[in-house]
């Protein structure tokens, strides 16, 4: 019953989303239980095969099960979109079709390549670019057709190329 729950985890937030997105999270967390244990990813494997070639090359959402995604996770008009393996994304944070979340560079002198650390209930407009190691803080909004290239603290609006903090709201807890 747990890998139900969590296989269905999402469920909740995306009631209201017609799109193919509540879909592709679905199947994304599957291939993310599967890729857990190294038995289940041999047993297995023609499913994450399938995610690969079905959701990745022919649905054009480069969504890899390595990812870190809170629960509740929406995407939104699922195609276009990328997100790096190493991006870590808090509890019920929205994302729209054609966004990039990645690193500025595959590879450093050092080896080291850092992913964008993105906070909870954060709301990313579509064709929006995140990259870098960079933090968006929580309650955060993103306007559509930004470039983030720097962190953004809690309860903010951003947008523009480069965004820029339109709006600054304090986070009640």
């Amino acid at each position: 019953m747990r890998i139900i729950k969590y296989i269905l985890q999402d469920r909740k937030a995306n009631l209201a989303n017609p799109t193919k997105g509540k879909y592709i999270v679905v199947f994304f967390r599957v291939a993310q239980l599967i890729s857990r244990y190294k038995i289940t990813k041999i047993l297995f494997f023609w499913y994450l095969l399938f995610y690969r070639v079905f959701i990745e090359w022919m649905m054009c959402v480069e969504l890899n099960w390595k990812t870190s995604i809170g629960s509740g996770f929406q995407l939104w008009h699922g195609s276009g979109l990328v997100i790096h393996p190493d991006t870590i994304i808090g509890k019920n944070c929205s994302v729209r079709q054609c966004t990039t979340i990645g690193v500025k560079q595959d590879f450093t002198a050092s080896g080291i390549v850092k992913a964008p650390v993105i906070g909870d209930a954060v709301d990313i407009g579509c064709n929006t670019v995140i990259i870098g190691d960079i933090t968006i803080g929580s309650n955060v909004t993103i306007g559509a057709g930004s470039v983030v290239v720097k962190s953004i603290p809690d309860g903010a609006v951003a947008a523009g190329n480069p965004a820029r903090i339109l709006r600054s709201n304090p986070v009640i807890t």
